[in-house]
Protein backbone atom coordinates (compact mmCIF):
# COMPACT_ATOMS: atom_id res chain seq x y z
CA UNK A 1 0.00 0.00 0.00
CA UNK A 2 1.20 3.38 -1.12
CA UNK A 3 1.58 6.36 1.23
CA UNK A 4 -0.90 8.10 -0.59
CA UNK A 5 -3.47 5.44 -0.14
CA UNK A 6 -2.82 5.54 3.27
CA UNK A 7 -3.35 9.05 3.86
CA UNK A 8 -6.32 9.09 1.46
CA UNK A 9 -7.62 6.68 3.94
CA UNK A 10 -6.94 8.05 6.61
CA UNK A 11 -7.99 11.63 6.01
CA UNK A 12 -11.60 10.32 4.71
CA UNK A 13 -12.17 8.84 8.14
CA UNK A 14 -11.27 12.09 9.49
CA UNK A 15 -13.89 13.89 7.12
CA UNK A 16 -16.46 11.74 8.69
CA UNK A 17 -16.55 13.93 11.77
CA UNK A 18 -18.60 16.80 9.65
CA UNK A 19 -21.37 17.28 10.88
CA UNK A 20 -24.95 17.56 8.56
CA UNK A 21 -26.01 20.84 9.54
CA UNK A 22 -29.34 20.00 8.08
CA UNK A 23 -29.52 17.02 10.33
CA UNK A 24 -32.23 17.28 13.66
CA UNK A 25 -32.72 15.04 16.77
CA UNK A 26 -30.69 12.73 17.73
CA UNK A 27 -26.97 13.13 18.13
CA UNK A 28 -24.43 11.54 16.37
CA UNK A 29 -23.35 8.84 18.69
CA UNK A 30 -26.87 8.02 19.35
CA UNK A 31 -27.80 7.71 16.05
CA UNK A 32 -24.51 5.37 15.04
CA UNK A 33 -25.57 3.12 18.02
CA UNK A 34 -29.29 2.51 16.68
CA UNK A 35 -27.52 1.96 13.15
CA UNK A 36 -24.91 -0.49 14.74
CA UNK A 37 -27.80 -2.60 16.56
CA UNK A 38 -29.51 -3.31 13.45
CA UNK A 39 -26.25 -3.68 11.47
CA UNK A 40 -25.57 -8.09 11.75
CA UNK A 41 -21.95 -7.31 11.02
CA UNK A 42 -21.52 -4.86 13.89
CA UNK A 43 -23.36 -7.57 16.04
CA UNK A 44 -21.16 -10.68 15.24
CA UNK A 45 -18.07 -8.07 16.03
CA UNK A 46 -19.48 -7.29 19.02
CA UNK A 47 -20.17 -10.90 20.30
CA UNK A 48 -16.95 -11.65 18.79
CA UNK A 49 -14.71 -9.55 21.17
CA UNK A 50 -16.84 -10.00 24.10
CA UNK A 51 -15.89 -13.66 23.90
CA UNK A 52 -12.47 -12.57 23.41
CA UNK A 53 -12.61 -10.42 26.28
CA UNK A 54 -13.99 -13.09 28.80
CA UNK A 55 -11.48 -16.08 27.88
CA UNK A 56 -8.51 -13.72 28.02
CA UNK A 57 -9.99 -12.33 31.95
CA UNK A 58 -11.40 -15.53 33.16
CA UNK A 59 -9.99 -18.14 31.14
CA UNK A 60 -6.63 -18.52 33.35
CA UNK A 61 -8.56 -19.43 35.95
CA UNK A 62 -10.40 -22.23 34.22
CA UNK A 63 -7.36 -23.89 32.77
CA UNK A 64 -7.89 -27.59 33.75
CA UNK A 65 -4.19 -27.49 33.94
CA UNK A 66 -0.93 -25.44 34.06
CA UNK A 67 0.27 -24.15 30.85
CA UNK A 68 3.70 -24.68 31.65
CA UNK A 69 3.49 -28.30 33.02
CA UNK A 70 4.94 -31.17 31.12
CA UNK A 71 2.56 -33.92 32.53
CA UNK A 72 2.24 -35.55 29.66
CA UNK A 73 6.24 -35.45 28.18
CA UNK A 74 6.35 -39.53 28.25
CA UNK A 75 3.82 -39.83 25.81
CA UNK A 76 4.97 -37.28 22.97
CA UNK A 77 8.06 -38.54 21.05
CA UNK A 78 8.41 -35.02 18.90
CA UNK A 79 11.42 -36.73 17.20
CA UNK A 80 9.47 -39.61 15.94
CA UNK A 81 6.10 -37.82 14.82
CA UNK A 82 4.73 -39.09 17.83
CA UNK A 83 1.89 -36.69 19.08
CA UNK A 84 -1.04 -36.80 21.47
CA UNK A 85 -4.45 -35.63 19.55
CA UNK A 86 -7.91 -34.74 21.04
CA UNK A 87 -8.81 -37.00 23.68
CA UNK A 88 -10.79 -36.44 26.82
CA UNK A 89 -8.37 -35.20 29.35
CA UNK A 90 -6.76 -33.42 26.83
CA UNK A 91 -9.62 -31.33 24.72
CA UNK A 92 -7.06 -30.09 22.27
CA UNK A 93 -4.27 -32.73 22.33
CA UNK A 94 -0.87 -31.97 23.87
CA UNK A 95 2.08 -29.77 22.39
CA UNK A 96 5.31 -31.42 21.66
CA UNK A 97 6.58 -30.69 24.96
CA UNK A 98 3.68 -32.64 26.55
CA UNK A 99 1.72 -29.58 27.89
CA UNK A 100 -2.06 -29.18 27.65
CA UNK A 101 -3.22 -27.34 24.12
CA UNK A 102 -6.31 -25.95 25.46
CA UNK A 103 -4.83 -24.59 28.75
CA UNK A 104 -2.35 -22.77 26.84
CA UNK A 105 -4.81 -21.27 24.33
CA UNK A 106 -6.71 -19.91 27.07
CA UNK A 107 -3.96 -18.13 29.33
CA UNK A 108 -2.05 -17.21 25.84
CA UNK A 109 -5.51 -15.13 24.89
CA UNK A 110 -4.62 -13.04 28.11
CA UNK A 111 -0.78 -12.30 26.47
CA UNK A 112 -2.50 -11.51 23.19
CA UNK A 113 -5.12 -9.10 24.56
CA UNK A 114 -2.53 -7.22 26.50
CA UNK A 115 0.13 -6.79 23.86
CA UNK A 116 -2.66 -5.81 21.32
CA UNK A 117 -4.32 -3.19 24.41
CA UNK A 118 -0.92 -1.41 25.61
CA UNK A 119 0.52 -1.46 21.55
CA UNK A 120 -2.97 0.60 20.75
CA UNK A 121 -3.01 2.60 23.54
CA UNK A 122 0.29 3.81 22.76
CA UNK A 123 -0.35 4.81 19.49
CA UNK A 124 -3.47 6.39 20.13
CA UNK A 125 -2.05 8.55 22.63
CA UNK A 126 1.21 9.61 21.54
CA UNK A 127 -0.18 9.73 17.90
CA UNK A 128 -3.06 11.67 19.31
CA UNK A 129 -0.89 14.17 21.42
CA UNK A 130 1.18 14.94 17.77
CA UNK A 131 -1.78 14.83 16.11
CA UNK A 132 -3.60 17.69 18.61
CA UNK A 133 -0.91 19.76 18.67
CA UNK A 134 -0.30 19.68 15.02
CA UNK A 135 -4.29 20.43 14.32
CA UNK A 136 -3.82 23.07 16.81
CA UNK A 137 -0.97 24.86 14.99
CA UNK A 138 -2.71 24.37 11.59
CA UNK A 139 -5.86 25.57 12.33
CA UNK A 140 -4.87 28.97 15.05
CA UNK A 141 -1.17 29.07 14.73
CA UNK A 142 -1.36 31.31 12.03
CA UNK A 143 1.52 31.16 9.24
CA UNK A 144 4.12 29.89 12.16
CA UNK A 145 1.60 27.36 13.35
CA UNK A 146 0.84 26.02 9.10
CA UNK A 147 4.80 25.91 9.17
CA UNK A 148 4.85 23.83 11.99
CA UNK A 149 2.37 21.76 11.18
CA UNK A 150 4.21 20.84 7.64
CA UNK A 151 7.43 20.22 9.11
CA UNK A 152 5.58 17.51 11.82
CA UNK A 153 2.89 15.92 8.92
CA UNK A 154 6.52 14.99 6.72
CA UNK A 155 7.95 13.49 9.42
CA UNK A 156 4.55 11.53 9.35
CA UNK A 157 4.44 10.57 6.06
CA UNK A 158 7.97 9.75 6.00
CA UNK A 159 6.58 7.03 8.19
CA UNK A 160 3.62 6.33 6.48
CA UNK A 161 5.23 5.41 3.46
CA UNK A 162 7.48 2.72 5.42
CA UNK A 163 5.73 -0.59 5.33
CA UNK A 164 4.20 -1.11 9.15
CA UNK A 165 5.47 -5.04 9.90
CA UNK A 166 9.14 -4.15 8.21
CA UNK A 167 8.92 -0.60 10.82
CA UNK A 168 8.09 -3.02 13.80
CA UNK A 169 10.32 -5.79 12.63
CA UNK A 170 13.24 -3.00 12.23
CA UNK A 171 12.70 -1.48 16.22
CA UNK A 172 12.19 -4.98 17.14
CA UNK A 173 15.85 -6.27 16.31
CA UNK A 174 17.55 -2.83 17.64
CA UNK A 175 15.34 -2.78 21.37
CA UNK A 176 15.92 -6.62 21.28
CA UNK A 177 14.20 -9.79 22.23
CA UNK A 178 10.95 -9.26 24.73
CA UNK A 179 7.05 -8.77 25.46
CA UNK A 180 7.93 -5.04 26.11
CA UNK A 181 9.66 -4.51 23.25
CA UNK A 182 6.99 -5.91 20.86
CA UNK A 183 4.04 -3.89 22.30
CA UNK A 184 6.42 -0.54 21.56
CA UNK A 185 7.46 -1.90 18.27
CA UNK A 186 3.69 -2.03 17.31
CA UNK A 187 2.59 0.53 19.13
CA UNK A 188 5.48 3.16 17.23
CA UNK A 189 3.69 2.26 13.83
CA UNK A 190 0.21 3.00 14.99
CA UNK A 191 1.54 6.62 15.65
CA UNK A 192 1.43 8.32 12.45
CA UNK A 193 -2.24 6.85 11.76
CA UNK A 194 -3.60 8.38 14.77
CA UNK A 195 -1.80 11.79 14.59
CA UNK A 196 -2.53 12.13 10.92
CA UNK A 197 -6.22 11.01 11.83
CA UNK A 198 -6.71 13.61 14.48
CA UNK A 199 -4.95 16.16 12.87
CA UNK A 200 -7.63 15.82 9.91
CA UNK A 201 -10.55 15.99 12.11
CA UNK A 202 -9.66 18.84 13.78
CA UNK A 203 -8.73 20.33 10.77
CA UNK A 204 -12.26 19.96 9.26
CA UNK A 205 -13.53 21.30 12.55
CA UNK A 206 -11.68 24.14 12.63
CA UNK A 207 -13.70 26.31 9.75
CA UNK A 208 -17.19 25.48 11.52
CA UNK A 209 -19.35 28.04 13.01
CA UNK A 210 -19.01 27.25 16.41
CA UNK A 211 -15.36 27.75 16.40
CA UNK A 212 -15.94 31.40 14.18
CA UNK A 213 -17.96 32.33 16.89
CA UNK A 214 -15.61 31.58 19.66
CA UNK A 215 -12.86 33.44 17.93
CA UNK A 216 -15.36 36.71 18.26
CA UNK A 217 -16.31 36.17 21.31
CA UNK A 218 -12.18 36.61 22.23
CA UNK A 219 -12.20 32.77 23.87
CA UNK A 220 -8.18 32.08 24.20
CA UNK A 221 -7.19 29.63 21.29
CA UNK A 222 -5.89 27.15 23.67
CA UNK A 223 -9.31 27.40 25.25
CA UNK A 224 -11.18 26.55 21.89
CA UNK A 225 -8.58 23.75 21.18
CA UNK A 226 -8.96 21.90 24.08
CA UNK A 227 -13.28 22.35 25.26
CA UNK A 228 -14.44 22.63 21.47
CA UNK A 229 -12.31 21.37 18.37
CA UNK A 230 -10.49 18.33 20.21
CA UNK A 231 -13.77 16.76 22.03
CA UNK A 232 -15.78 17.02 18.43
CA UNK A 233 -12.94 15.49 16.36
CA UNK A 234 -12.65 12.57 18.54
CA UNK A 235 -15.16 10.26 17.06
CA UNK A 236 -13.00 8.80 14.15
CA UNK A 237 -9.90 8.34 16.06
CA UNK A 238 -11.96 6.26 18.49
CA UNK A 239 -13.13 3.83 15.48
CA UNK A 240 -9.28 3.88 14.47
CA UNK A 241 -8.23 2.62 17.91
CA UNK A 242 -11.18 -0.51 17.36
CA UNK A 243 -9.27 -0.90 13.76
CA UNK A 244 -6.14 -0.94 15.61
CA UNK A 245 -6.70 -3.09 18.15
CA UNK A 246 -6.89 -6.18 15.20
CA UNK A 247 -3.96 -4.79 13.38
CA UNK A 248 -2.29 -4.65 16.95
CA UNK A 249 -2.66 -8.35 17.75
CA UNK A 250 -1.69 -9.75 13.91
CA UNK A 251 1.58 -7.60 13.81
CA UNK A 252 2.44 -8.66 17.59
CA UNK A 253 1.42 -12.55 16.54
CA UNK A 254 3.82 -11.60 13.59
CA UNK A 255 7.14 -10.52 15.61
CA UNK A 256 6.52 -13.32 18.19
CA UNK A 257 6.19 -15.67 15.17
CA UNK A 258 9.71 -14.24 14.26
CA UNK A 259 11.20 -14.98 17.64
CA UNK A 260 11.52 -11.01 18.22
CA UNK A 261 8.62 -11.78 21.03
CA UNK A 262 8.74 -13.56 24.81
CA UNK A 263 12.03 -14.63 25.28
CA UNK A 264 10.78 -17.37 27.92
CA UNK A 265 8.66 -19.85 25.00
CA UNK A 266 7.30 -21.51 27.69
CA UNK A 267 4.88 -18.43 28.45
CA UNK A 268 2.18 -18.85 26.45
CA UNK A 269 0.91 -16.58 23.43
CA UNK A 270 -0.91 -17.40 20.18
CA UNK A 271 1.90 -15.97 18.06
CA UNK A 272 4.17 -18.08 20.06
CA UNK A 273 2.59 -21.44 20.13
CA UNK A 274 2.31 -20.85 16.11
CA UNK A 275 5.95 -20.23 15.71
CA UNK A 276 6.74 -23.60 17.81
CA UNK A 277 4.18 -25.76 16.13
CA UNK A 278 5.75 -24.57 12.41
CA UNK A 279 8.65 -27.67 12.63
CA UNK A 280 5.86 -29.65 13.44
CA UNK A 281 2.89 -28.75 11.42
CA UNK A 282 3.64 -31.84 9.00
CA UNK A 283 2.96 -34.60 11.44
CA UNK A 284 0.21 -32.68 14.14
CA UNK A 285 -1.09 -29.81 12.03
CA UNK A 286 -3.69 -29.05 14.89
CA UNK A 287 -0.92 -27.64 16.61
CA UNK A 288 -0.56 -24.11 14.51
CA UNK A 289 -4.14 -24.18 13.35
CA UNK A 290 -5.83 -23.56 16.85
CA UNK A 291 -3.55 -20.28 17.44
CA UNK A 292 -3.95 -19.10 14.38
CA UNK A 293 -7.60 -19.85 14.19
CA UNK A 294 -7.48 -17.49 17.72
CA UNK A 295 -5.77 -14.93 16.02
CA UNK A 296 -8.04 -14.71 12.79
CA UNK A 297 -11.16 -14.73 15.03
CA UNK A 298 -10.25 -12.19 17.16
CA UNK A 299 -8.63 -9.87 14.62
CA UNK A 300 -11.92 -10.81 12.31
CA UNK A 301 -14.05 -9.42 15.46
CA UNK A 302 -12.46 -6.07 15.85
CA UNK A 303 -12.44 -5.11 12.37
CA UNK A 304 -16.33 -5.99 11.66
CA UNK A 305 -17.29 -3.58 14.62
CA UNK A 306 -14.34 -1.20 13.78
CA UNK A 307 -15.87 -0.95 9.96
CA UNK A 308 -19.55 -0.96 11.43
CA UNK A 309 -18.90 2.22 13.17
CA UNK A 310 -16.95 3.67 10.40
CA UNK A 311 -20.56 3.19 8.55
CA UNK A 312 -22.49 4.35 10.66
CA UNK A 313 -20.29 7.53 11.56
CA UNK A 314 -20.75 8.27 7.83
CA UNK A 315 -23.03 11.24 7.30
CA UNK A 316 -23.46 9.82 3.42
CA UNK A 317 -24.73 6.38 4.74
CA UNK A 318 -26.65 7.98 7.33
CA UNK A 319 -30.54 8.41 6.17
Amino acid sequence: MTVSTKTEKIDRLAALTQRNEATVGASLWREAFRRLRTNKMAVIGAVVIALFALIAIVGPWFAPYSPTAQTWRGEVLSNQGKFVGMRGENWFGLDHLGRDLFSRMLVGARQTLLVGVVSMLIGLVVGALIGMLSGAAATLGGKPGQRIDTVVMRFIDIMLSLPSLLLAVSIAAVMGQSLTTVMIAVGVVQIPIFARLLRGSMLAQGGADYVLAAKALGVRRKRIVVTQILPNSLSPVIVQATLSLATAIIEAAALSYLGLGNPDPAVPEWGVMLSQAQRFFDNEPMMAVYPAVGIIITALGFTLLGEAMREALDPKLRG
